[in-house]
This record gives structure tokens, C-alpha cells and sequence, in this order.
């Protein structure tokens, strides 16, 4: 595949600019820690896979083509991160800041609604995400080789993205676990769960206000 090694330079400069998936992870492993984040990782791979799927079979050039269904997933994922977000900041009343980010009934074990919110958070986080779908349409046909089977490297090039997404995430939360000695502290961790609930939201608005082009 022609300039692949220029892709795998540019995917990882994209994918370390902060953005939800870095906020959701940031909030998750600060409050659950490494088991939070790392959950949190594979559902945002697990998204990214059905988005490297979608953009070979050719169903992301379906959503950005039609404006309804563009609006759906744009709007579906600013409501979504916004009120994670405001479910965020609400939880800064809570005293057990760690039960506030669990959306499961009351009657499941700690553990299972921990995983199960955290998986669930960057996944649908990723997955509702159509600037996700416009990025796999526009960046990855720009290093298609001509001449070669498309399918097989729009396949290899989404691999290689999620595989890079999932080692920068690693390495990631790894780095802001070592830090929670500090991060951890009740009123650290008040402070960064109130800022990253105002980044999503901010998120969010930015991506409901996001227009189609």
C-alpha cells in the first residue's frame, strides 16, 4: 500500500489530540481506575472496528450523503455526551463519586456495572460519533494505492487505526493511573470530574451545531 508508513505517522498525530473518547476514558480511569479505563479503551475499539466495517461496505458514504441520517448520529451523539457529562457534574453531589457513573439497576454488583458503564461509555461515545465516519471517508481514501484492491486496504488501514487508537489508550491510562496518587485525592478528583463534565458537554454542543458538508 503506497505511503502506508506516512499514514501510520499521521493516525497517531490525530489520534493523541484530546477529543470525547480522550475525555471518557480520562473521567473513567480517574474515578474506576485502570480496569475503568481499559474497559472504556475496548468499547471505543469495538466502535472504531464497526466504523472500519461500515466504511468498507460502503454504509458511512450512506450516512454523510444523506442529511436525516447524518443528523440522527450527530444529534444522538451530542445528547449522549452531554449528558454524560451533565450526569458528570451532577455526581459531584454525590459523596461516592465512584457509584455516580453506573447507569445499571441498583440490584447488579458493583463490579458488572462498573465494566458494563464504562465499555458502554466509549463505545457509544466512538460509535455515535459521524465526524468519526466523515474522518474514515476523507482521510483513509487519500492513501489508497491505485490500481489495488480498495476493499483490502480501507480493511488494513481501519486495522491499523484501531490497533494505534488501542496502544495510545494503553499508554494512556496507564500514564493517568501512575498519576491517581495524586489525581485521586477527593478534591483533585472533584475538580477534574467538574472540568471534564464541561468539556463534554462542550463536546456535545460543538457536535449538535456541527453542519453537514
Amino acid at each position: 500500500m503506497e505511503h502506508f508508513l506516512l499514514f501510520v505517522v499521521m493516525a497517531v498525530c490525530l489520534i493523541i489530540l484530546p477529543g470525547p473518547d480522550t475525555a471518557i476514558a480520562t473521567k473513567n480511569t480517574l474515578s474506576l481506575g485502570k480496569t475503568g479505563g481499559f474497559k472504556t479503551m475496548l468499547g471505543t475499539c469495538g466502535a472504531l472496528l464497526i466504523h472500519t466495517v461500515a466504511a468498507v461496505v460502503g454504509l458511512s458514504a450512506i450516512i454523510v450523503k444523506s442529511a436525516m441520517l447524518f443528523s440522527i448520529f450527530k444529534y444522538a451523539g451530542a445528547v449522549y455526551l452531554i449528558y454524560i457529562g451533565i450526569k458528570s457534574l451532577w455526581s459531584l453531589k454525590d459523596r461516592n463519586i465512584e457509584t455516580a457513573y453506573s447507569a445499571e439497576p441498583a440490584d447488579q454488583t458493583p463490579g458488572i456495572r462498573k465494566s458494563s458503564s464504562c465499555f458502554r461509555q466509549g463505545f457509544l461515545t466512538n460509535l455515535l460519533n459521524p465526524k468519526v465516519a466523515l474522518f474514515f471517508l476523507t482521510f483513509l481514501p487519500q492513501f489508497l494505492e491505485r490500481g489495488s484492491n480498495a476493499f483490502v486496504q480501507f480493511s488494513i488501514m481501519g486495522l491499523t487505526y484501531t490497533l494505534l487508537t488501542a496502544a495510545w489508550f494503553f499508554f494512556y491510562v496507564y500514564l493517568i493511573n501512575q498519576i491517581s496518587v495524586f489525581m485521586k485525592r477527593p478534591a483533585s478528583q472533584r475538580v477534574m470530574q467538574g472540568v471534564t463534565g464541561v468539556v463534554l458537554i462542550g463536546f456535545g454542543m460543538k457536535l449538535a451545531l456541527e453542519k453537514q458538508n
